[in-house]
């Protein structure tokens, strides 16, 4: 969900994926297998994304991705497509369950335009768990094994910086727009801003920046996979953290957001620093895409409450 960019147009010529690259991507993948379906799937925000099934030559099917980037405010597509492809590869090696990535095709020789191609993984979101308290400590387990990832000098080659993402709405210097339109926007700016130069400082680790419930995929009670990792970074792990408690906050999870915490910090060890100022800038995100999230109840009472709280705790 890359909203930390002004501008917000999209590259809207992504289109049907050719069946030409398919097949191009098959004969790399797979030689001799053959095409059976292109779908085009739900993606994230700033790429398009689609399912092609395959038959191999011995008659096995078989699934895959085909992530394609599109063009959104300054981004440079290619170095997105190996950040994220390098991410995948890096969480496999250290037994994280994400999709595994296939062919990384930073110009477009292959797809038209800078993306990557993954294994499929089966499984579903959950938004509106049935056991909100097992569901919570599970998306917390698989946090902070996340944030135990090493990253080495290469990783840090190709990972953003984390706490510069999650803070780009100071960037300008003075409040945006959008969070003047917000009746505690100008609030959270100010607070973040002073904030900022006195945090504390934690070592870094592998950062999400986008981890919430719509980015994790279940086999029934398991984690199968945790995707979307186009802007995976390294900083503080308080920011994904943050995010993740907003989003359960914002859909009426308040309780479980909690639970999360505590079994976040039981696994590692110690609580989690910043909360208040990385809850605040997570914040700023629903104020840029406000229609349909928190411009109306009961997500607009709520995302306030969360905002008087995160306030509370930068407080303390």
């Amino acid at each position: 969900m890359d909203c930390h960019q002004e501008d917000n147009s999209v590259d809207q010529h992504g289109g049907p994926l050719a069946e030409e690259a398919v097949h191009a991507l098959l004969d790399l993948i797979a030689p001799g297998s053959v095409l059976l379906a292109i779908d085009s799937l739900p993606g994230s925000y700033s790429n398009y994304t689609h399912l092609v099934d395959a038959r191999c030559a011995e008659g096995s099917v078989f699934r895959i991705v085909v992530r394609r980037y599109a063009v959104f405010g300054t981004y440079d597509r290619g170095e997105k497509a190996r950040r994220e492809f390098k991410t995948l590869a890096l969480l496999q090696a250290n037994g994280i369950p994400a999709p595994q990535p296939l062919v990384l095709d930073e110009v477009g020789s292959i797809l038209g335009s800078p993306g990557i191609v993954t294994g499929y993984v089966s499984g579903s979101q959950i938004h509106t768990p049935p056991d909100p308290t097992s569901w919570a400590r599970a998306l917390a387990t698989m946090l902070a094994r996340i944030h135990r990832v090493p990253c080495d000098v290469e990783a840090m080659s190709f990972l953003l910086d984390a706490n510069a993402e999650a803070s780009w709405f100071l960037r300008s210097g003075v409040v945006p727009d959008y969070m003047n339109a917000h009746p505690d926007g100008a609030a959270v700016w100010q607070v973040v801003h002073d904030l900022w130069p006195n945090r504390q400082r934690v070592a870094g680790s592998l950062v999400h920046i986008d981890y919430w419930s719509g980015n994790v995929l279940w086999d029934q009670d398991r984690i199968a996979a945790v995707v979307d990792w186009e802007e995976a970074a390294h900083g503080d792990p308080g920011i994904d953290v943050a995010y993740c408690r907003m989003d359960m906050f914002l859909s009426g999870l308040g309780p479980a957001a909690d639970e999360f915490l505590v079994a976040y910090e039981a696994e590692v060890g110690r609580p989690v620093a910043n909360l208040g100022l990385w809850e605040l800038a997570a914040a700023a995100r629903p104020m840029f895409h406000a229609d349909g999230w928190v411009s109306q109840s009961p997500g607009r009472e709520r995302f306030r409450r969360f905002i008087a709280q995160a306030m509370a705790r930068a407080a303390t």
